[in-house]
């Protein structure tokens, strides 16, 4: 009697490194695409505008099967989200359990938890095929009550001061080469791994420079203790306009580069499960 044999099943590891490289790729399209509208906006084309990565995916809308589109952005968001909550929980990093490693095992909750508010913008916008629904600016609400709270003003500038601490550390990490890990670059010839490397630099230097700006306007709030002092990537962007639009379109650029390397990583991905 002939024994029939069952396909072999992908193991849970394999499944989360299929949603990790859907979520790098994810990412760095939503990159791509703010970089780009920025981009357009820096050199006066149709179309072109300084948005957040919120306002920079509802574009999609406007393309063919847009709302297929976002349903997809959102869903390869819940990987990346689901790889960085697997990074904090499984120390997958080697961080350990010591205040610097555990501060950065939280550094990887936290981003998957902004991923997944973002993840959840797309999702709900691509089903309902409007903009969902939204109160105000968040972010100058969530400062206005920490700034009520006592040593609200103290919270609010070591938030600031965290934040341009970590724009700094990209702009670190670009140029000591720390991001090269990242990518298995064993099948690339000499010339792909130096171009890679070179995105890899543009892109985290941009990344760092727009999060120190951001980190700025949260030192401008605590200072002033006002809340509305805070802005977010369009606010970044149109501060960096105001420099000229070639300031503004070469940040522009490197937001680009920096989603062309998530979609590398995607494509080339080092990970330890």
């Amino acid at each position: 009697m002939a024994l029939s044999v069952s396909p072999t099943l992908p193991s849970t590891s394999e499944g989360i490194r299929t949603l990790a490289r859907f979520g790098f790729a994810a990412k760095g399209f939503v990159y791509f695409l703010l970089g780009g509208l920025a981009l357009l906006a820096a050199t006066g084309m149709k179309g072109g505008q300084t948005a957040d990565k919120k306002k920079a995916v509802l574009t999609l809308q406007e393309l063919p099967l847009g709302r297929w589109l976002l349903g997809l952005v959102a869903l390869g968001l819940l990987g990346y989200v689901v790889w960085r909550f697997v990074q904090a929980v499984r120390d997958t990093e080697h961080k350990g359990t010591k205040p610097v490693g555990l501060a950065k095992r939280l550094g990887y909750a936290g981003s998957g938890a902004i991923y997944a508010a973002l993840a959840l913008y797309a999702g709900r916008a691509a089903v309902q095929g409007a903009p969902p629904s939204s109160n105000g600016n968040g972010r100058q609400t969530l400062v206005a009550k920490i700034l009520d709270l006592p040593l609200g003003e103290w919270l609010v500038g070591a938030a600031a001061l965290l934040t341009i601490g970590i724009g700094l550390y990209q702009i670190y990490r670009a140029y000591a080469g720390k991001f090269k890990k990242d990518v298995d670059s064993s099948s690339l010839s000499s010339e792909q791994k130096q171009l890679v490397e070179r995105t890899g630099q543009a892109g985290y230097t941009a990344r760092g420079i727009v999060l120190g700006i951001l980190g700025y306007f949260l030192l401008q709030a605590a200072l002033n203790s006002n809340s509305q002092e805070v802005q977010g990537t369009e606010g970044a962007f149109d501060l960096l306009s105001s420099m000229g639009p070639a300031v503004l379109g070469i940040v522009a650029l490197g937001l680009m580069a920096y989603g062309v390397y998530q979609m590398v990583r995607a494509r080339y991905p080092v990970l330890q499960i």
